[in-house]
């Protein structure tokens, strides 16, 4: 079970629509394929989607690390090694999606070799997740009818606002439009992505006191701590660390200074090996969890769910694992289905799902 051979294919796939939120838009899915290889001719898949706007990386930039100075540094390594595989990828600073991906495509290719699901590597609790559904910058009415359609078509009954704008009244009437449109049924909860300062976001907060929101996630800036600090006393809800909470000194530092009260697990910028740290830190300190996306694709979609699913702190909540509906088209020979609300696991051993090669072809970037 040694590596071979670790590669990074860039992919752009177009959304159906624009996805707008506080700290930018995306209109073409521009992802990377990442693949681990191994003498035994097992090749474990994984999906990078670069964030530039959010952690720096860009698909160029992604693929010139792999390839210049992660794949070197792992060939010859045994997947069992995973923590050494982890402490070399350590050593180079930042690039949090590159290191998640060829994390979990170690874990897939592992799965594979042993003929066991990775979620069952994982923790194996349960073979599915609620899913959440992402609703961008639009007017109220636009919002409410993309959430009614996805209550109508796919059994979804949580939604995840993005929220960010200034004035607050923008969003907090949108959120106001979906509670009174789909009633106290669904849960909602807000993510401003940065967007305001500790006071708009109080502002927005107490408009909003009213509606039974069950988070609050990054409304302020990461690096505002005393603001953050101030802002998460004066909620009645729990405040979700996203961006400012990525690792589990993070974590701590966040709930023991009073900046957070929850936590965001993003396998797109942790992968496997990083996330389990935080979950069982999360579980020792009694901390909610939510499973949560990189604007991912089916790929993605399915890391998170085989991760989310391991644990009972992790399926409790519904995860973010609808972006891909936005997408307009994927790589997988059989796509996701989401059904009554919730998306399943995949039965085959490691992540369970296989490359279409001519949706591959068609796609990719480096021809």
């Amino acid at each position: 079970m040694k590596i071979t051979g670790v590669e990074a294919i860039p992919f752009a796939i177009p959304y159906r629509k624009p996805l707008r939120f506080a700290s930018g838009e995306v209109h073409v899915a521009e992802h990377l394929l990442v693949r681990v290889r191994t003498d035994d001719g097992i090749v474990g898949v994984a999906e990078a989607p670069p964030r530039p706007f959010t952690y720096g990386e860009t698909q160029t930039g992604i693929r010139a690390v792999i390839d210049g100075i992660f794949a070197p540094q792992l060939v010859g390594l045994n997947l069992l090694q995973r923590e050494l595989i982890a402490a070399r990828l350590a050593r180079t600073v930042g690039n949090p999606a590159a290191k998640a991906a060829i994390d979990m495509a170690v874990w897939d290719a592992l799965g594979r070799s042993l003929d066991v699901r990775v979620t069952e590597l994982l923790g194996g609790y349960t073979d599915r997740m609620r899913v959440s559904h992402m609703l961008g910058f639009d007017e109220p009415a636009a919002m409410v009818a993309e959430a009614e359609r996805m209550v109508d078509r796919y059994g979804i009954t949580t939604f995840k606002v993005k929220v960010g704008r200034r004035p607050v009244s923008l969003d907090t009437a949108v959120v106001r439009a979906l509670r009174t449109g789909l009633g106290d049924d669904v849960d909602l909860y807000v993510d401003g992505n940065r967007g305001w300062t500790a006071a708009e976001a109080a502002r927005a907060m107490k408009e909003m006191n009213d509606l039974g929101l069950s988070f609050a996630k990054e409304l302020c800036p990461a690096d505002d701590v005393l603001g953050r600090r101030w802002l998460v006393s004066r909620l009645d809800v729990p405040f979700i660390a996203d961006e400012s909470a990525v690792t589990p000194a993070d974590v701590t530092r966040e709930i023991l200074g009073g900046s957070a009260t929850a936590v965001n697990i993003k396998t797109a910028r942790t992968g496997f090996t990083r996330s389990q740290r935080t979950h069982h830190l999360a579980e020792g300190l009694g901390l909610e969890v939510v499973m949560g996306s990189q604007i991912d694709g089916q790929i993605g979609s399915l890391c998170t769910v085989a991760f989310g699913a391991a644990y009972p702190l992790t399926a409790r909540r519904a995860g973010e694992l609808s972006n891909f509906l936005d997408m307009s088209d994927d790589l997988l020979t059989e796509p996701l289905e989401i059904t009554d609300g919730e998306l399943a696991i995949r039965p085959g051993a490691g992540l369970g799902f296989e490359i279409d090669p001519d949706k591959l072809d068609h796609y990719r970037q480096d021809h």
